[in-house]
């Protein structure tokens, strides 16, 4: 490893990929009001792809200021259906029901990448993997969620594609990496790119 890296996000499946792929890195969660954010947005009309990467820019701005010398690698995620956003459900309820909406349709899940150095964006990706949710019963989903437990609380589209979650699916276009929040084929051509892992 030949430069400092941080990840400017709490997300355990973020680590874990990082992790997986034998990264050095730092992990500092930026706190930020994303609720405000994705609300200005939406007053703005801008767009999912857009947001997510303002989402992911703010992240990785407010940590990268006080280690200027550090790769921040910031990341966001959106799920958009039929036009809809999705946020992560709050309860168990809201995941019921946004399950239940999404249900037997197709989402995209907007995952932006965007690494920052000081007080300059580096590099940027964006990637759209697609999922098609299947029709299942009332019954299935209520024994998902008490198998589950507080898990579906823990991702966007209340579901973890790398648990039981994937049993909710007929079929995924796209980057598992991608899917988990982190695009990293893309991250680690970058890397190489640059130095700032060994080619």
């Amino acid at each position: 490893m030949t430069a400092r890296l941080i990840l400017a996000s709490g997300s355990t499946a973020r680590q874990d990929l990082m992790a997986a792929a034998g990264l050095v890195f730092e992990v500092r969660p930026a706190a930020i009001d994303e609720d405000e954010i994705k609300r200005g947005a939406r007053a703005a009309s801008m767009s999912a792809d857009d947001t997510a990467m303002l989402l992911a820019e703010m992240k990785a701005m407010r940590v990268a200021r006080s280690v200027p010398d550090a790769i921040v690698i910031g990341a966001d995620q959106l799920l958009v259906c039929e036009g809809r956003w999705f946020d992560k459900p709050g309860t168990p309820a809201e995941a019921r029901a946004q399950l239940q909406a999404l249900r037997g349709r197709s989402h995209v899940l907007v995952t932006a990448l965007l690494c920052q150095r000081g007080d300059q964006r580096i590099w940027t990706h964006i990637a759209r993997p697609k999922l098609e949710m299947r029709e299942f019963s009332d019954a299935f989903l209520d024994d998902y969620l008490a198998r589950e437990g507080a898990a579906v609380l823990s991702s966007v589209g209340a579901y973890r594609l790398e648990g039981l979650g994937v049993q909710l699916f007929d079929a995924v276009s796209g980057d598992q990496s991608s899917v988990l929040g982190l695009p990293m084929l893309p991250l680690l051509g970058f890397l190489r790119q640059t130095g700032a892992i060994a080619s």
